[in-house]
């Protein structure tokens, strides 16, 4: 195909998805407001017409559920043998259920946490002799049905309360799961999350299964793209996995969003100031403001959420202000909101289409600047106040758009189609940095610019799913996903190219098999054949690489990954696990871009285009009885093919070199009675890399790819109908590196919350930080050796908030 004739096709499908999210979200809209203004009162109790199919009544209830976003967990052997005619009825799906398990002896009951259970009728778990075995969550990220308790990997599913608990003490997504993920690095507390790797690897963040990292440029901010209020609850894959595509050799993170549950219009309203326990000012002062609102009108749900939040600088334990990020950008000091729709139509009982935008933008409001600091005796980098000379505001500005079709019974399988888009831009602080200087612009080290990555995503995803297959006992999932990608960065003070825009394409057909052949065994397998290419046009580099040209190219790769794993249950509580998994990565390629310096280069030759493909091996143990739940693993994460990029004779290639990690995870949940909780994890993880190319490992590496040892732990109680409280502990391990100047000098923290339900709403007082510990970041401490990047962590703060629904 002519190059005319390409671009040509990218620009009709580019416009035609464009045309179809637009068109559908109009039709949507309209069709909302028709329903609406046929109502007499908008308030009234709407039912829809729903059905729940004949078959198994553990398979139906579990994709009923799965299609109206209820989070349902039950002990498979509850519903073993047991069949069901199905049912339907103008209802709710919740009342449904109950409606069709009325004339069993089952129920399904409501968690505090915003979760259902299937249990026996009349009976709640207390006893020690019952197995709890309330993990048969289906996990929507895996892409294949694979329920939590079948699954040979680890999989974290952080559910609503979890999310509220940790909203309460901290705005920040990554301080959150910082907070309940221990094998994730601790949080930066700026916005660049640099350094912020899981399992010592990369994380692909996701939004309802969109990619929001940008590995083609990695600029270090994928993890603030939307606000946690519009989540439902955070799927999270431990270890290297491709079911989605390039960027997951650490995991996945994957942000469910909110859908409706409500027939008719509900609304919530929330506010919260956050505040230093010293030096308390208007500069220090946080507040943050939500609304969301949902609801349906017979075939059509809503769901709209707004948040608008402040931050003010922060102090650390002394009640000195926090270096702020000048450069890199910073959360403290910012303002951010976050706009989020979705909108649902249910074509019939199986069809459904659903539209979704998330906007979401932080940018800093410039009231200070940072003051190097001095690591050598021990001076922390600071602030103050005051307008950087130079330069605009650093921001996060991120639109996803995703366009989701189901049908839950295409000639007895299950079909899912996606077409997703994703605007990205990232801006970074001005500095006088050498790689900007340009003499025909300004005297040598004079000159201010600031940088600035775009990227812009269209893909889309198709799967097919046919789970009845030998008497039940086989499912089996194929699917397509499309990709494209254009990256670019600017420097936007003098208009420059610093980055060629850098196409990237690829498809990746994929199936996956998950094979019962006795009720104790669970076999998954699967394969995944990514062809990709990078398309780049002649460029110029930038002065300070002595602004040669570079003959445009278009490399590409063809990868094919496996994975494979079993689930052994030896008894109904005590199951042990093991797992086979690949997932590919990519090098900086906008960084090797940039950093040309010798004339006579193209693209084609200039860039190693290979993946960098991780075998993760893992094997684990759970036990799940009443009282307590525990799951034990241990893993080894390596690959020949790292992404250190070196100069060679003028070129700059990927280096070869291997790179192994080994680790361990455990984690421990009691349930002391029905209204206390305690609950463990560990996290261990070491790492060498191959930096002399002598085909072994033997450099420790450092605070930059791996997190320190830690232990996080917390203690859930409910006084009464009315009073609950969170006690949580984090405490990172000193690590001692290769380079000493390197050495981590680990710290506890500790946090606290209390909630009241009040007549009218629910009050919240948490304190973050309680024992005010004086701490640099491990970030600051670890990662880098420079002064600029010298933080001390966040001091004691107090958080006041109030929620109402209505």
């Amino acid at each position: 195909m002519s190059t005319r004739k390409n671009t040509l096709f990218k620009t009709r499908f580019q416009i035609a998805i464009s045309t179809t999210l637009t068109c559908s979200g109009l039709l949507i809209a309209s069709g909302i407001s028709s329903h609406a203004l046929a109502q007499d009162t908008p308030h009234q109790n709407v039912h829809q017409q729903l059905k729940i199919e004949a078959g198994n009544l553990g398979s139906v209830l579990t994709s009923f559920a799965a299609h109206h976003n209820i989070a349902l967990s039950f002990d498979s052997a509850l519903t073993q043998n047991l069949k069901t005619k199905g049912i339907s009825g103008n209802t709710s799906p919740i009342d449904l259920i109950k409606q069709l398990l009325s004339n069993t002896d089952l129920e399904i009951l409501s968690n505090q946490d915003g979760t259902y259970s299937l249990v026996e009728r009349g009976q709640y778990i207390t006893t020690d002799d019952q197995a709890t075995n309330l993990n048969t969550l289906v996990i929507q990220t895996s892409r294949s049905n694979t329920k939590k308790e079948d699954s040979p990997q680890v999989i974290t599913v952080i559910n609503r309360q979890q999310i509220e608990e940790q909203l309460s003490i901290s705005t920040d997504s990554s301080q959150a799961l910082s907070n309940l993920l221990p094998a994730y690095s601790p949080n930066t507390q700026k916005l660049n999350n640099s350094s912020q790797t899981f399992r010592g690897r990369s994380v692909l963040y996701m939004i309802d299964g969109v990619p929001q990292s940008n590995p083609i440029r990695e600029g270090s901010r994928s993890a603030h793209t939307i606000d946690l209020s519009m989540v439902e609850r955070i799927e999270v894959i431990h270890g290297a996995t491709a079911v989605h595509g390039l960027g997951a050799t650490g995991g996945i993170i994957n942000f469910i969003t909110k859908s409706t549950r409500s027939n008719e219009l509900k609304q919530h309203v929330d506010v919260q100031m956050t505040t230093p326990t010293d030096e308390i000012s208007k500069d220090t002062l946080s507040y943050k403001i939500g609304y969301q609102a949902e609801g349906s009108q017979g075939d059509f749900d809503y769901l709209v959420g707004l948040t608008n939040e402040v931050q003010g600088m922060y102090l650390d334990a002394d009640g000195d202000y926090v270096g702020a990020a000048t450069v890199r950008g910073d959360i403290m000091d910012s303002k951010s909101y976050d706009t989020f729709v979705k909108l649902g139509y249910w074509l019939s009982d199986e069809k459904r289409l659903e539209l979704e935008v998330n906007k979401y933008r932080m940018k800093g409001r410039m009231n200070f600047t940072g003051v190097d600091g001095d690591r050598d005796n021990g001076v922390a980098t600071s602030s103050v106040k005051g307008t950087p000379s130079e330069g605009v505001a650093p921001y996060n500005d991120v639109q996803t758009t995703s366009l989701f079709y189901s049908d839950s019974d295409l000639d007895g399988m299950t079909f899912k189609a996606q077409v997703f888009h994703q605007d990205f831009e990232g801006r970074y602080g001005a500095s006088n940095s050498n790689s900007f200087q340009d003499t025909s612009i300004a005297p040598s080290g004079t000159l201010y610019d600031q940088s600035q990555n775009q990227s812009e995503k269209l893909g889309a995803k198709f799967s097919l799913t046919k789970d009845d297959l030998l008497d039940n006992a086989l499912s089996i999932t194929t699917g397509l996903d499309l990709l494209e990608d254009k990256t670019s960065q600017v420097l936007i003070l003098t208009k420059r190219t610093y980055v060629p825009e850098t196409e990237y394409t690829n498809y990746a057909p994929f199936i996956q098999f998950e094979y019962k052949p006795t009720e104790r065994l669970v076999l998954q397998a699967g394969v995944r054949d990514e062809h990709a290419k990078l398309d780049v046009n002649t460029y110029q580099t930038v002065a300070a690489n002595n602004s040669v040209t570079v003959n445009g190219g278009s490399p590409s790769f063809h990868e094919t990954v496996y994975n494979a794993g079993a689930v052994f249950k030896i008894t109904p509580i005590v199951s042990v696990f093991a797992n086979y998994s690949q997932g590919f990565g990519m090098p900086d390629v906008g960084r090797v871009l940039r950093g040309v310096s010798t004339t006579g280069q193209d693209v084609d030759t200039l860039i190693d285009l290979s993946p960098i493909v991780t075998d993760n091996y893992e094997v684990g143990l759970r036990v799940n009885r009443h009282p307590y739940d525990i799951e034990v693993s241990y893993y080894e994460s390596n690959s020949d093919l790292g992404s250190r990029i070196v100069e060679n004779n003028g070129l700059y290639i990927v280096k070869r070199e291997k790179k192994e990690i080994q680790g361990a995870e455990a984690s421990l949940g009691y349930q002391l009675n029905k209204e206390h909780k305690l609950q463990a994890s560990y996290s261990y993880i070491q790492g060498k890399s191959d930096a002399d190319g002598d085909g072994k490992v033997e450099t420790r590496l450092t605070g930059a790819d791996i997190s320190p040892n830690r232990l996080v732990a917390s203690w859930n109680a409910t006084w009464n109908e009315k009073l609950s409280s969170l006690l949580q502990v984090s405490h990172a391990f000193d690590r001692s590196f290769d380079d000493e100047d390197l050495n981590f000098d680990g710290y506890t923290l500790v946090d606290a919350s209390i909630g009241y339900s009040l007549p009218i709403g629910k009050m919240n007082v948490s304190v973050a930080n309680l024992l005010n510990e004086d701490y640099f970041t491990y970030y600051s401490q670890a990662a880098y050796a420079n002064d600029s990047f010298y933080f001390k962590g966040r001091g004691r703060t107090v958080t006041l908030a109030y929620g109402l629904d209505f």
